[in-house]
C-alpha cells in the first residue's frame, strides 16, 4: 500500500495543478459543434482560455457569462439565460457545455435551475443540448473537472434503454485528461485495427490536432464526437475505460445502456498493451493483426535496448493522478526508481502504485523531495512534469521530460504519443536520450605526484 500524504501548507508558492472548470471545458472542447461556456468571472475564463492556446496552439472556442462585482452580490441568472441565448442566435451549436466556477459555485448557483429558465424563455433553441456541470475551482484539478462532465455528458446525451450488442462491431471508448490528441488517434487506430469502429467520448483527437478548413475560422469546435453517435453509445458491444478518474462516468454508462465495460488504468507498457490487444482481439473475434503484431515486437526490442540506460534509472514525477499512476508503473517495470512523487489530488488509483508514498501536492513539494534525495542518495537523473517544472527543473540541475497539461514552451506537446506499443517505445527512446544527454565521464585519475613535473601538463586521452 502506497502511503499518501497530504502536506497542510497555508500556501502553494509553485502550483502545480490545473483547475476543474480547465478540464470540464476541455472534455466538451471534445464534442462536435460545441461550445464550452464557463459560468465566471471574464477574467478567468480568458486565462483558461489562453492555457489552452498556448498548449493546443488551436483557435478555442470557450465563452463566459460575464459576472461581475453586481452580478455576483444579487445573482446572475440573467447572465446566464442571456449568454445561451446569444451563444444560440449568433453560433448555433448542437451543444453548450454550461460549466460553473468557483466564484458562480461559492455565489450559490443553481445552474440546472437557471437552464429550465432559458427554455422556457427560449423555446425556439430546443434543439441545442445543454449539458450543466459543476465544477469548482476549489475542490480536485483538471482531471477530476474532465471526469465530471464526461459524467454529465452521458447523463444528457446518452438516451436510456437496453440495446447493448445489437451494433457488434461498434464499442465505445471513455478516453481521459490524460490522453494527447496524438494518443487517442493512436487509439482509434488500435481498434480498428481489429475491425471495430471506435466512438471515442470526448475526441480531442478529431478536434484538437491540427486544422487547416476549407471552410475557415469556425466559432465552434472543429471535430470531436458528434451528438449522433453519442446517441448510439448505448447499442455498441462494450465499453473501454481508459483511466480511473473515468470510473464514475463509466458506472453512469453501464447503468443507463447496460453495456458492458472492460477498465484499464493506463495503457502505457507491454503488459497494459498486451491486456488492451487481447481485449479487442476477443471482442472482434479476430486474431492480432500482423502490424500490431509488429508494433509489439517494436517495443521489445526498444526494452532491450534501452535497459542498460534506464535500468536502475531514478527520476522525480509531478502530474495528475491517472498520468502519475501510469508513468510510474511503466518505469517501474523497466527496473527504474520513482524517488519522488507528487499528485495534483487525492485519488483511488494512487493506493497501489509501486512506490512507498505519493504527496498530494506541489511542485515545491517536488522539489523538497527531489533536494532531500539528493543529499541523501545522490538524486534524481530526470524531472518529469508540465511546462510549469521547468524552473524547479533547472534550479536542481536536472533535464525536464515534459508531461501532462500545460506544455506552453515546446512545440508539439500536445500531438506526442505516449500510449500503445509505439507510444511506449518512442517514451523508453526519448528517456534514455535524456539520460545520455546527462551523463557524465568519470574523471581520469591524476596522482598528486605528478604535480610539478612535465606529466601534470599531460592531456588526457
Amino acid at each position: 500500500m502506497t502511503d499518501i500524504l497530504t502536506p497542510a501548507k497555508p500556501l502553494s508558492v509553485s502550483p502545480l495543478k490545473v483547475s476543474q472548470p480547465v478540464g470540464a471545458s476541455l472534455a466538451f472542447l471534445g464534442l462536435a459543434r460545441t461550445m464550452p461556456l464557463e459560468h465566471g468571472a471574464r477574467g478567468c475564463t480568458s486565462f483558461n482560455k489562453l492555457f489552452f492556446m498556448r498548449h493546443f496552439r488551436e483557435p478555442i472556442a470557450l465563452q463566459t457569462t460575464a459576472m461581475d462585482q453586481t452580478t455576483t452580490v444579487i445573482g446572475a441568472d440573467g447572465n446566464v439565460v442571456e449568454a445561451l441565448r446569444t451563444i444560440a442566435e449568433r453560433n448555433q451549436p448542437d451543444v453548450v457545455g454550461l460549466i460553473s466556477t468557483g466564484l458562480s459555485e461559492m455565489q450559490g448557483a443553481d445552474v440546472p435551475r437557471t437552464v429550465k429558465a432559458f427554455r422556457a424563455a427560449c423555446p425556439q433553441h430546443a434543439g441545442m443540448a445543454v449539458v450543466p456541470v459543476n465544477a469548482t475551482d476549489t475542490l480536485g484539478c483538471l482531471e477530476t473537472g474532465f471526469a465530471l462532465a464526461v459524467e454529465a455528458i452521458v447523463d444528457a446525451l446518452v438516451p436510456e434503454g437496453w440495446e447493448a450488442g445489437q451494433r457488434r462491431r461498434q464499442v465505445n471508448i471513455l478516453a481521459p485528461s490524460m490522453l494527447t490528441p496524438g494518443d487517442v488517434e493512436v487509439l482509434k487506430d488500435w481498434v480498428e485495427a481489429f475491425g471495430l469502429y471506435p466512438i471515442v467520448l470526448p475526441d480531442i483527437g478529431d478536434s484538437l490536432n491540427g486544422h487547416l478548413t476549407a471552410d475557415g475560422y469556425s466559432t465552434l469546435t472543429y471535430g470531436g464526437t458528434t451528438r449522433a453517435d453519442i446517441a448510439q453509445m448505448g447499442r455498441s458491444a462494450a465499453t473501454l475505460v481508459i483511466g480511473r478518474s473515468l470510473g464514475r462516468a463509466a458506472d453512469r454508462l453501464k447503468a443507463r445502456t447496460g453495456v458492458p465495460d472492460h477498465r484499464f488504468d493506463g495503457l502505457m507498457g507491454i503488459e497494459a498493451c498486451d491486456a488492451f490487444t487481447h481485449t479487442l482481439s476477443q471482442l472482434s473475434d479476430r486474431p492480432v493483426p500482423p502490424r500490431v503484431e509488429r508494433w509489439r515486437d517494436q517495443l521489445r526490442d526498444a526494452m532491450v535496448d534501452c535497459q542498460f540506460q534506464l535500468g536502475a534509472g531514478r527520476v522525480a514525477m509531478a502530474a495528475d493522478a491517472d498520468l502519475l499512476a501510469s508513468l510510474s508503473v511503466f518505469l517501474s517495470g523497466m527496473g527504474m526508481e520513482t524517488v519522488a512523487a507528487v499528485a495534483t489530488a487525492r485519488a483511488p488509483v494512487l493506493d497501489g502504485l509501486p512506490l512507498d508514498s505519493v504527496v498530494v501536492g506541489d511542485l515545491e513539494d517536488l522539489e523538497t523531495l527531489a533536494r532531500e534525495d539528493l543529499a541523501l542518495r545522490g538524486g534524481a537523473g530526470i524531472l518529469i512534469a508540465n511546462s510549469h517544472g521547468a524552473e524547479p527543473a533547472a534550479r536542481l540541475g536536472m533535464p525536464l521530460v515534459r508531461a501532462g497539461f500545460p506544455l506552453y514552451d515546446t512545440h508539439g506537446g500536445h500531438a506526442r504519443v505516449w500510449i500503445g506499443y509505439r507510444g511506449s517505445r518512442n517514451t523508453l527512446f526519448d528517456l534514455a536520450n535524456t539520460f545520455a544527454a546527462v551523463y557524465r565521464e568519470i574523471a581520469p585519475y591524476r596522482s598528486i605526484y605528478w604535480q610539478g613535473t612535465p606529466r601534470d601538463h599531460e592531456t588526457p586521452q
